[in-house]
């Protein structure tokens, strides 16, 4: 089956928690991401952003509840992240094939989605921040993953690269559509790149908006705006009640 042609898989979280001997980062979590869906989470620090990617990612398992596939019996997943987390000692090559060794045209071709043809036995040090989060992009896009994660993968970059980097990743599932859970603290972002956008608190998904606007969006859409502002109102009533949460367990 090729890639383009590849059944699309989504997810369902019921129940679902993580706990840290006596402290939940996450509990009683219900939710369904449908197959094909490019969803972001938002929230305050502290609420489990990162613990549910995790979760997603098959690296954790739920103390409580369920995490099943949608649309298959079961699932791949890999994970982008802030870092880069590139192998100093391996050429841009070598990171995106790591682990893998039959893969090479493959990742040639990779990279040259992405933008980087001719540079594949560059060290990661002879690249900006930029390029070396489209190489990490290519590592996490060579196996054809059900799910792709992305931890706030363009948080450290400068605003235009953040932009470029937003038009490769619409530019790529374009081509290749599959799911995608993206968390960011940026609330832009999450409304330029998703279909839907939830915030997550420690009450749980409090927020569930559906973005309409096809793509690529205009930034200053005024609906996008109306959102934007419902989304930040939201999120700081919810850091609000984290900081006195916090405060009173302290006293």
């Amino acid at each position: 089956m090729s890639e383009r042609t590849k059944q699309r898989v989504g997810l369902t979280l019921r129940g679902a928690g993580i706990r840290y001997r006596d402290n939940w980062v996450l509990r009683d979590l219900d939710l369904t991401v449908e197959p094909g869906q490019f969803v972001a989470v938002v929230g305050p620090s502290g609420v489990g952003k990162s613990s549910l990617l995790r979760l997603l990612a098959q690296l954790e398992a739920p103390t409580e509840g369920t995490v099943t596939p949608v649309g298959a019996s079961s699932y791949s997943a890999r994970m982008m992240f802030q870092e880069d987390r590139l192998l100093p000692w391996k050429s841009v090559l070598g990171n995106v094939t790591l682990a893998t060794r039959r893969r090479e045209d493959a990742a040639r071709r990779l990279l040259d989605r992405v933008g980087l043809a001719g540079r594949e036995k560059d060290w990661p040090a002879e690249l900006s921040g930029g390029q070396r989060q489209r190489v990490a992009l290519a590592r996490a896009l060579l196996h054809h993953p059900d799910i792709l994660l992305l931890d706030e993968p363009f948080g450290a970059l400068d605003a235009i690269t953040r932009v470029n980097m937003h038009g490769l990743v619409e530019s790529l599932l374009a081509q290749d559509p599959r799911t995608v859970v993206l968390v960011t603290h940026d609330v832009e972002e999450a409304l330029m790149l998703a279909d839907r956008v939830l915030l997550l608190t420690a009450e749980g998904i409090t927020t569930d908006l559906t973005v309409e606007q096809p793509r690529p969006r205009r930034r200053g859409d005024a609906q996008l705006a109306d959102l934007e502002q419902r989304l930040l109102d939201d999120l700081l009533a919810a850091d609000r009640s984290v900081r006195q949460s916090r405060k009173g367990s302290t006293v």
